[in-house]
């Protein structure tokens, strides 16, 4: 088996699974775009930066010619890659990977692969929680059923992109569980007891002391000021929490202002790289994600977890029944009600119990599993190949 993979631009969580499949099978992973330290910060993250850790060792790869007229991946035209119906047509692949459709170089890459009847899988995390105006929603009941039905596989990567595929009348059978997932081993080893009080000397956070961190964007659909508000409102009650937060962002100056004209106890990290992240995690006791429902997942939350530490997220985050279900490993709050987290934080699960539910949803959210899910994905695509042929065969 020959797989083509193609995706926006790399991406840090994407990396291990690449890496695992090519330990698996011969593939080839085609980037639309390669973005710059400067696009970097204006996706939000407010600083321009490149990522610390490789993100192209260990599995082949190549980047296509973006032709678009204003390259980026945050808009449908600014991927435009003819040359990957050449790239698919000359490789020799049995079968097609696309990570999303709202990419005018996916649909470049689905419309190659058909004209090759060359299988096409799809792996993405859309969900039913995203915001949508009504003519939208209509839309996309009226089209998608019949849009989806041009993959031959679909792998979803929770409970809620599941539901996402079955809402459109995608065939069961078709659909396969590719969980989305963090390099856990190489958070967990990272994430050390010496990581964790080495960088709570430094901020001053006292052993005894509730650490909660906010990590990512500091835009509104994140809303971390519900955490700052949360946090005070748990002061008032009397459980003191500080507020540790890794990132950066337009909303940096409002949540520094409210965090002091509240009282609450806020430390700004600024953005960290990803080989920074597991030694704040291990100095926190738990990450808050209270973001509405354009999160389509959340995986920090894996990250934390990975790092043995609890989440707590909003209904509208996509990892909400994934990750947080389990009272052992996360709770669960209603978006934008601030007495709901600070409820949520002041019931942080911690002890043995929650340890060994957070090994142990590591392994099922791991790279691994998703790597079986793409797998299982591509046999079942075999499969459906040879039965037609061999029913083509008695027909004729």
């Amino acid at each position: 088996m020959r797989l083509a993979i193609l995706t926006s631009h790399p991406i840090q969580y994407q990396a291990p699974i690449f890496r695992e499949l090519a330990r698996r099978m011969d593939l080839e992973v085609f980037f639309a775009h390669r973005p710059t330290p400067r696009q970097q910060a204006d996706a939000g993250f407010g600083v321009a930066f490149d990522w610390d850790i490789d993100l192209l060792a260990g599995y082949p790869n190549r980047f296509l010619a973006n032709k678009a007229r204003n390259p980026g991946v945050d808009n449908f035209f600014g991927c435009d890659t003819p040359a990957i119906a050449q790239a698919l047509r000359e490789g020799g692949f049995d079968a097609l990977l696309v990570c999303g459709w709202a990419l005018k170089s996916y649909l470049q890459a689905i419309a190659a692969a058909r004209r090759l009847a060359m299988p096409v899988l799809v792996r993405g995390d859309s969900h039913l929680l995203t915001p949508r105006r009504r003519l939208k929603a209509w839309t996309k009941r009226a089209v998608y059923p019949r849009l989806l039905r041009f993959f031959d596989a679909a792998l979803y990567v929770g409970q809620n992109s599941r539901a996402y595929y079955r809402h459109y009348g995608y065939p069961p059978e078709r659909l396969h569980f590719s969980p989305h997932c963090v390099d856990t081993d190489w958070f967990a080893a990272r994430a050390t007891t010496q990581a964790r009080q080495a960088l709570r000397a430094s901020l001053s956070i006292g052993e005894a002391s509730l650490a909660i961190a906010f990590a990512g964007k500091l835009v509104e659909r994140k809303h971390p000021l519900d955490l700052i508000e949360a946090a005070a409102l748990c002061g008032a009650g009397g459980r003191e929490i500080e507020v540790v937060i890794a990132g950066d962002g337009p909303l940096r100056e409002a949540v520094q202002a409210r965090a002091a004209q509240l009282g609450v106890r806020l430390h700004f990290l600024g953005f960290r790289n990803q080989s920074e992240m597991p030694a704040v995690y291990a100095a926190c006791d738990g990450l808050a994600l209270p973001s509405s429902g354009q999160e389509t997942w959340g995986l920090v939350a894996n990250e934390a977890q990975a790092c043995g530490r609890p989440v707590i997220v909003s209904d509208q985050c996509g990892c909400a029944p994934d990750l947080a279900a389990d009272r052992d490993t996360g709770r669960i709050f209603e978006t934008g009600n601030v007495g709901a987290l600070a409820a949520a934080l002041a019931d942080l699960p911690t002890g043995t119990a929650t340890r060994s539910a957070l090994a142990a949803l590591a392994c099922r959210y791991g790279v691994g599993a998703a790597a079986d899910g793409i797998e299982a994905g591509l046999a079942s695509c075999s499969k459906r190949t040879a039965d037609h042929r061999r029913t083509s065969e008695v027909l004729t």
